[in-house]
């Protein structure tokens, strides 16, 4: 029986394979090379970030979480942004739904293999800024301060803002805390959450709370 021989086109290319190497990339050996515009992975750059909380709500994959905690050591309120890279999908809602449009940045990185789930994990802390009324959280200390930067001379219109405002341009001296008693005229302007300052508001204006 005769052996089929080989057809042309096929031995041409072996041939050509074995001069030229392969066609296919050379990664991992290699860097490979991204468009200019690639989805790459969402990386936190926390100097730019103020800590407002809107990449956690936008995210449909759960990556990333915001817990808001007292640190007993350092005395304060702070929000600690916790992303967890095994669960994000690479969406890049985060990035698209920066309110500063640049607190997160898609780099080219895309390789996020490890043999650790521990690297996963990725983690900065905000200083958040509490209602003197009632001690509830409000936000992030660098959120409001970029809401007054934002708002400029409208900022004036809110008391929270303002009294941060002034904080950051060091015209204020420390506040006296506030004791157990009912919100007077002179807690206008403190720094309140929007239920403490309605409350206020409804009580001054018609005697309602």
């Amino acid at each position: 029986m005769a052996i089929p021989k080989p057809k042309l086109r096929e031995l041409k290319e072996a041939i050509t394979a074995l001069i030229k190497g392969p066609y296919t990339t050379k990664f991992p050996a290699a860097p490979a090379i991204v468009p200019e515009h690639f989805r790459g992975t969402p990386t936190y750059v926390p100097d730019d970030c103020v800590g407002c909380g809107a990449c956690g709500q936008v995210c449909p994959a759960g990556a990333i979480t915001i817990i808001d905690e007292f640190r007993e050591n350092e005395g304060k309120m702070v929000r600690r942004i916790e992303r967890n890279w095994g669960c994000c999908i690479f969406c890049s809602q985060c990035f698209e739904y920066c309110i500063t449009g640049k607190g997160i940045i898609l780099d080219k990185d895309f390789d996020k293999s490890t043999l650790d789930t521990a690297d996963f994990i990725d983690t900065h802390d905000k200083e958040l800024v509490c209602c003197e009324a009632c001690g509830e959280p409000i936000t992030a200390r660098e959120h409001i301060h970029w809401m007054a930067e934002k708002l400029g001379e409208l900022s004036f219109a809110n008391q929270s803002l303002t009294v941060a405002r002034f904080e950051e341009l060091g015209l204020t001296k420390k506040i006296a805390p506030r004791t157990e008693r009912d919100l007077e005229r002179s807690d206008f302007l403190r720094i309140l959450c929007p239920n403490c300052r309605a409350s206020y508001i409804l009580s001054d204006e018609w005697g309602e709370s």
